[in-house]
């Protein structure tokens, strides 16, 4: 096309905005996951670096995917274009992590509590409670 006179090129002007405004909601969204992450760590320290690394990475995803799951269910992601609207999106995406450090912390202590214990002694345990 280039012999008629036609440049089919565009601009990369637009994309390399949109791309730049996608990086920055990207790393919001990434920076208060961490933060929520930390806040929790703050009110129960884990004992081992190996719980802080596992309850770190479950309390980000939590919050990321969390997050993303309740505004994709609630269908309020036109929020994101506002910026009052994105920090309402970034603390629902916040509170969602909270729950995620929960569910690890309790397990990591309900294991230390039962570490005598056999595996197949701790199903049967959760199995009578769940399915009495």
């Amino acid at each position: 096309m280039k012999h008629l006179g036609i440049n089919s090129m565009s601009e990369p002007g637009p994309l390399t905005a949109l791309g730049g405004i996608a990086l920055y909601k990207l790393g919001a969204f990434g920076f208060v996951a961490v933060l929520a992450a930390i806040v929790v760590m703050a009110m129960t320290l884990p004992k081992t670096v190996r719980e802080f690394g596992v309850s770190l990475i479950c309390t980000v995803m939590g919050s990321i995917c969390g997050g993303a799951g309740v505004v994709s269910y609630l269908g309020i992601g036109s929020w994101a274009n506002d910026g009052f609207g994105l920090m309402a999106l970034l603390g629902i995406s916040f509170v969602c992590g909270l729950p995620a450090w929960l569910i690890i912390r309790t397990g990591f202590i309900y294991a230390e509590l039962r570490k005598n214990m056999s595996l197949l002694d701790v199903i049967a345990e959760l199995r009578s409670a769940i399915f009495k």
